[in-house]
């Protein structure tokens, strides 16, 4: 994604945002991005009126720069879906403590922006395909984190052993890539979400 193609999904955000619409309202990067597309979206999610502010690339301060730069606009959601941070270990190599901080900004400006909205935090999913990758330690790591922030109306929830064969490794019927959801794997993740958006938007 070049840089005038970012500019211009954050614009249709904030053109999104400023109809104030939504009562459900997903931030992040591309994993966030790819599930409005995906068949589990439209048949569990697209009915509760959803807005889908994920956007490929996408690290923690980048979020965070969207959300305090128009993304917010007259939203009122109900609930915030917030799943970031992949990217700052794949793009710039951070330490998950920097990670975590990361994810720790932008909840604090989510809070700011939506004093009112519940918000749930999706841990880092896990990336590579076998199980002694480096990088699943350091996911492991920083969803050990990010699990401290669950407080009253934040909750924090890793589905990252959704993802995993018995081996713990990944499956590329499930992750293509080793990285990206495939149609079965957003499958895996709805499952495992859906009942938390149940319970504040069924309400």
């Amino acid at each position: 994604m070049t840089i005038a193609d970012w500019y211009r999904a954050h614009a249709d955000d904030v053109e999104v945002a400023a109809k104030g619409e939504a009562q459900l309202l997903f931030v992040g990067d591309s994993i966030t991005q790819g599930y409005q597309w995906a068949p589990s979206w439209e048949r569990e999610i697209a009915k509760y009126n959803p807005a889908n502010f994920g956007i490929g690339g996408d690290k923690t301060e980048n979020l965070l720069w969207r959300i305090q730069n128009g993304s917010t606009g007259k939203l009122d959601p109900k609930l915030v879906v917030m799943l970031i941070g992949v990217n700052n270990f794949g793009h710039n190599n951070d330490s998950p403590q920097a990670v975590f901080s990361g994810v720790k900004a932008n909840l604090a400006q989510l809070q700011t922006s939506f004093p009112k909205a519940k918000i749930l935090i999706l841990g880092v999913f896990p990336y590579d395909e076998n199980a002694d990758s480096p990088n699943r330690a350091r996911v492991t790591l920083v969803n050990e984190m990010i699990a401290t922030l669950a407080e009253d109306g934040v909750q924090v929830l890793d589905i990252g052993n959704t993802f995993l064969q018995e081996d713990g490794s990944i499956s590329k019927d499930v992750m293509g890539d080793f990285l990206h959801p495939s149609a079965d794997g957003y499958e895996l993740m709805t499952e495992a979400i859906l009942p938390k958006i149940q319970e504040t938007m069924d309400q």
